[in-house]
C-alpha cells in the first residue's frame, strides 16, 4: 500500500492507503469499481468480443487465398471504434484519462501502401488484446465480487437463523453467529478490495494497449526534446546577436557621447570662453579710462555689454544642444514646431499624441527633426520640408507596444549618405542605443525620407 500513482490513489485507496483500505466497503471508490466492472464486462462481452472475433477470423483468413487481407483493415478499424469508446468509458467511470495512440501513415498514396498500413498498424491488434484481457479479468472480478458480497448476505441470513434457535442451543448458536457474522464482514471487505483492484487493473490495461505505446512515447518525448532543443538554440543565436548589436550600439554611443563632448569643449573653449577674455579685457580698459577719458570707457563698456549678450547667446546655443529648454517646459510638439520656425526652408509640423513617449524617446527624436532640417538647409536645396511625429502602436496578440514615430521628408535633390563621422551616423548610433530603428531612402533628385522609430519606454 506503497502507491504514489495518482490513478490508483483514485480508483484503489484500499491498495494504497491505510485509511482507504479501513474504510473500502463504504468507500465511494468501491461502489464506483463494483459499477466499472459491470459496465465494462458488459461492454466486453458484447462489441469487444465481436471485435476480438472479426480480427481473428480475418486473420485466420488471410491463407485462404489472401481473403484475410481484404477483411483485416475494416475489422481492426472495428477494434479501434471499440478503443475509442472504451477510453471514453474509463474516462467516464474511473476519471482516468488515456491519450489516443497516432494512427501509422502510410508510406505512399498507393492502394497497396495504405492497406499495408492499414493491417500492420499496431493500434488495432493492441486493442483487440485489450478487448479480451479486459473480458477475462473483468469477468474474474465481477465473478469473485458477485460471490463474496452473496456470501456476505448468506452469512447474515445464516446468523439470523441460528439466533432463532430454542433456548437450549443459544450458547452454541451465538458462538457460531460471530464466527459467521466475521467471515461475511471479511467477505465484504475482500469483495471491495476486490472491485477496487479490478478497476485499478482496468485502467493499466487500458494505459498499456490503448493509449500510445512505450516506443511512440519515447519518439514523442524526443521529438518534444528536439524542439525545445531547435527553441533553446534560436533563443541563444538571438542572444547572441543581439549581444552584438548591443556591443556595436554602445560603442556606438560612447563614440557619439565623446564627439559631444569634444564638440561642446571646443564650443565652450573657440566661443564664450572666448568673449569672457574680451569681456576682460573691456572691463579692464574701461576701470582704467574712468577717470581720465569717460568717453573712452563708455565705449568699453559698450563693448563690454555687446559681448555679455553674445556670450548669452552662445551659451543657449550650447545649451539647446545639450537640451532645449522648450523641450522640458513645452513638450516635443512644442519643440519640433520651434525647430521648424528658426528653419530657413519652410517646414510643416504634423504631431498628435506624444506626450505618451517618455523623456528619453522626445529627447532623442528632438536631436533627430534638428539634424534632419539642418541637413535639409544646408545641402538638401529644397523648397519644403515635412516633419511628422506620432505615436503608434506595434506589435499583435500579447506582445503589443508602442513607438514614437518621427519621419521628415523635403523635397531636395536626395543622396544624403549616414557616413562614417557625420551628423546622420551620429543619430543613427544614438536610435539604435535606444533599441530604435533608423530608415534613410534618398534616392537622387528624388528627395530624402528619414524615418525612426523609437520605443516610447526609452
Amino acid at each position: 500500500m506503497t502507491s504514489t500513482e495518482p490513478a490508483a490513489t483514485r480508483v484503489a485507496p484500499a491498495l494504497t492507503t491505510h485509511p482507504g483500505f479501513v474504510r473500502a466497503p463504504v468507500s465511494a471508490a468501491t461502489y464506483r469499481g463494483v459499477a466499472q466492472l459491470a459496465v465494462g464486462w458488459i461492454w466486453s462481452l458484447t462489441a469487444g468480443l465481436l471485435a476480438v472475433i472479426g480480427v481473428v477470423t480475418a486473420a485466420a483468413l488471410v491463407p485462404a487465398l489472401g481473403l484475410g487481407l481484404v477483411l483485416l483493415p475494416p475489422m481492426l478499424a472495428l477494434a479501434r471504434a471499440f478503443g475509442g469508446v472504451e477510453r471514453a468509458r474509463v474516462a467516464a467511470q474511473t476519471g482516468v484519462r488515456v491519450p489516443a495512440p497516432e494512427r501509422r501513415r502510410p508510406a505512399g498514396g498507393r492502394r497497396g501502401a495504405r492497406l499495408w498500413a492499414a493491417t500492420t498498424d499496431p493500434a488495432g491488434w493492441r486493442v483487440t488484446a485489450y478487448a479480451l484481457l479486459s473480458l477475462l479479468l473483468q469477468s474474474l472480478y465481477l465473478a469473485l465480487v458477485v460471490a463474496l458480497v452473496a456470501g456476505a448476505v448468506g452469512g447474515g441470513a445464516l446468523t439470523a437463523r441460528l439466533l432463532m434457535t430454542d433456548g437450549r442451543t443459544w450458547t452454541a448458536s451465538a458462538a457460531t453467529a460471530a464466527l459467521v457474522v466475521l467471515v461475511a464482514v471479511l467477505a465484504l471487505w475482500f469483495a471491495a478490495f476486490c472491485a477496487q483492484a479490478g478497476t485499478l487493473t482496468v485502467v493499466r490495461l487500458a494505459r498499456a494497449l490503448l493509449g500510445p505505446s512505450a516506443a511512440a512515447e519515447a519518439w514523442a518525448a524526443q521529438r518534444a526534446a528536439e524542439s525545445e532543443a531547435r527553441v533553446a538554440e534560436s533563443a541563444a543565436a538571438a542572444a547572441a546577436q543581439r549581444a552584438d548589436v548591443l556591443t556595436e550600439t554602445r560603442a556606438a554611443a560612447l563614440e557619439a557621447a565623446d564627439a559631444e563632448r569634444r564638440r561642446i569643449e571646443r564650443d565652450l573653449h573657440d566661443g564664450a570662453q572666448q568673449r569672457l577674455v574680451a569681456l576682460g579685457v573691456a572691463m579692464g580698459t574701461a576701470r582704467r579710462a574712468a577717470e581720465n577719458d569717460p568717453a573712452a570707457a563708455t565705449l568699453a563698456l559698450e563693448h563690454a555689454h555687446g559681448e555679455v549678450k553674445e556670450t548669452l547667446a552662445e551659451l543657449r546655443d550650447l545649451v539647446r544642444g545639450i537640451h532645449p529648454a522648450v523641450l522640458s517646459d513645452r513638450g516635443l510638439d512644442a519643440a519640433l514646431s520651434a525647430l521648424a520656425a528658426r528653419s530657413p526652408v519652410p517646414v510643416r509640423v504634423e504631431a498628435s499624441g506624444l506626450d505618451a513617449a517618455g523623456t528619453t524617446a522626445q529627447a532623442a527624436a528632438y536631436f533627430v527633426v534638428a539634424e534632419a532640417l539642418t541637413n535639409v538647409a544646408k545641402h538638401a536645396v529644397a523648397t519644403r520640408a515635412t516633419v511628422r511625429a506620432a505615436v503608434v502602436p506595434v506589435g499583435t496578440g500579447t506582445e503589443t507596444g508602442a513607438v514614437l514615430r518621427v519621419e521628415v521628408t523635403d523635397d531636395g535633390h536626395g543622396g544624403a549618405e549616414a557616413a562614417p563621422g557625420g551628423g546622420l551616423a551620429g543619430l543613427r548610433g544614438r536610435v539604435a542605443a535606444l533599441d530604435g530603428t533608423f530608415d534613410l531612402t534618398s534616392p537622387a533628385d528624388a528627395g530624402t525620407r528619414l524615418t525612426v522609430e523609437l520605443p516610447c519606454a526609452s
